[in-house]
């Protein structure tokens, strides 16, 4: 048993929370910037592409995220591709939110007013110019609350990473409780620091909504 202490618990898991914040910036860059091709292609594409694109939200909606890090990290490497933890847990996390923030923004599409469509159609716009300077404009102001608020779900989906060997906070906060045999204030640490990420993320996606709802009201 290793005799650490509160504090060395404590610099130990943040020294970890750095790899959780990172891993969770590049699945909600590469999740959207996925998430708004598959958006594009979903609207743009006819209907084929349209069921193509739900499939694909659905397969990976309708599935553990803890499998899909396994198929992941298990799968590729059945084709010779040496797959490091790092590179599975990224791309799982990449897809897994990509399927939501299609959904999410496809939704926010969709509340615009069909008249909207009809007005800008009469002026001899493009998909893409209404895109731009009509839809858009209005649907990213209903899309940033919820985007912001699925972050939360992005940053507590890297917990499942560790099962691949991924070495983030419930990683790295795994390995000392083995160390040192307290789980209970190790794991109490964990979730505060979860806790202390994840709130004002909470807070501030409310606090956008909240907003949202009176600029339309």
């Amino acid at each position: 048993m290793v005799d650490f202490s509160l504090w060395d618990i404590l610099r130990n898991l943040l020294m970890a929370l750095r790899w959780t914040v990172v891993l969770s910036f590049i699945a909600f860059v590469g999740g959207g910037l996925v998430g708004g091709l598959l958006l594009f292609l979903r609207l743009r594409g006819g209907s084929v592409m349209d069921r193509a694109v739900g499939l694909y939200v659905q397969l990976f909606q309708g599935t553990p995220l803890l499998m899909q890090l396994f198929l992941a990290y298990f799968g590729i490497a059945l084709f010779g591709v040496d797959v490091s933890a790092w590179t599975a847990a990224s791309v799982a996390l990449t897809l897994y939110t990509s399927a939501f923030l299609t959904e999410i923004w496809r939704g926010c599409v969709a509340s615009i007013p069909k008249g909207q469509w009809e007005a800008s159609g009469s002026l001899a716009l493009s998909f893409a110019e209404q895109m731009r300077h009509v839809i858009l404009p209005q649907a990213v102001k209903i899309a940033i609350a919820p985007t912001v608020g699925f972050l939360v779900q992005v940053i507590k989906g890297t917990a499942l990473a560790s099962v691949i060997g991924f070495v983030e906070l419930t990683k790295a906060g795994s390995m000392i409780s083995n160390a040192t045999f307290k789980p209970f204030v190790v794991f109490s640490c964990v979730a505060l620091l979860y806790f202390v990420l994840c709130f004002p993320v909470s807070l501030y996606a409310k606090n956008l909504e909240r907003k949202s709802h009176g600029r339309r009201a």
